[in-house]
């Protein structure tokens, strides 16, 4: 787990500087997000849900989430957050345990949280895998924001969060990130696809570091479909799967 310095993901990764307004519009979201999760850990006992934030403006890609990590109950009643975050101006990622605060500060294009909650099973599959080192097992620092979902060159943030899912449902039989991949596709995951023409690919590459397409196959690549691991294609699956609920809101 790594310190949390200049970590970005499904963000805009500006340098911009934190204002009294931002803070405040975060924090208040974390606030209300505590006390929903309580609500539900009291009602239900919950103690793991997919906690999904909206850094970006993805509207033209028909998506409302960028970015989601695996929310978690600790022994003390505190709620922390496992997510990979991207080092901006880098192409490499780390994983982070954060608080909800930390979680959620940050200038953010809408201050809405998502909440989808795990079945019981997954619940207590996650928990255990989550609290360990064992968090660790599929992480790969080669970082692109569009990494090719069935690949294992570059890995972006969500992708590590659905193949720790994985590995958390069978931790006996998957040690890496290959048979994670193998047991999401045998599950019916399908990963979103992004339609994202040559010359947007082309300028994406020159000016940053962390977007890469060179992992795609050439004819999905050169067809300018892009598939990879978005949160609202997790969701969609996780409910159709029966593994989770539908997603709420807060605000």
């Amino acid at each position: 787990m790594a310190w949390t310095g200049l970590a970005q993901a499904g963000r805009s990764c500006e340098n911009k500087p934190l204002t009294a307004e931002t803070m405040s519009k975060g924090l208040n979201l974390a606030l209300n997000t505590a006390r929903a999760l309580d609500a539900e850990y009291k009602k239900n006992g919950t103690q793991v849900v997919l906690l999904a934030r909206e850094g970006q403006d993805l509207s033209k890609y028909e998506l409302k989430y960028s970015h989601y990590g695996w929310a978690y109950r600790t022994p003390e009643g505190i709620w922390r957050v496992a997510h990979k975050l991207n080092e901006c101006g880098t192409a490499g990622g780390h994983v982070y345990r954060q608080g909800l605060g930390e979680f959620f500060l940050d200038d953010m294009w809408s201050y809405t949280a998502g909440i989808q909650v795990p079945t019981p099973a997954v619940q207590k599959a996650l928990w255990s895998f989550l609290t360990q080192p064992t968090v660790l097992r599929l992480q790969n620092e080669p970082y692109s924001m569009v990494s090719y979902a069935w690949g294992q060159k570059y890995q972006q943030s969500n992708q590590w969060a659905t193949e720790t899912l994985a590995a958390a449902m069978s931790p006996a039989n998957i040690q890496n990130r290959a048979q994670a991949q193998s047991w999401l596709q045998s599950q019916g995951y399908e990963p979103g696809v992004l339609i994202i023409r040559a010359f947007s690919r082309l300028g994406g590459r020159m000016t940053a570091a962390n977007i890469a397409f060179d992992d795609h196959p050439n004819d999905k690549r050169y067809a300018s479909r892009i598939e990879t691991v978005t949160v609202d294609s997790v969701t969609r699956w996780l409910q159709r799967a029966q593994l989770a609920s539908e997603v709420r809101e807060v605000r």
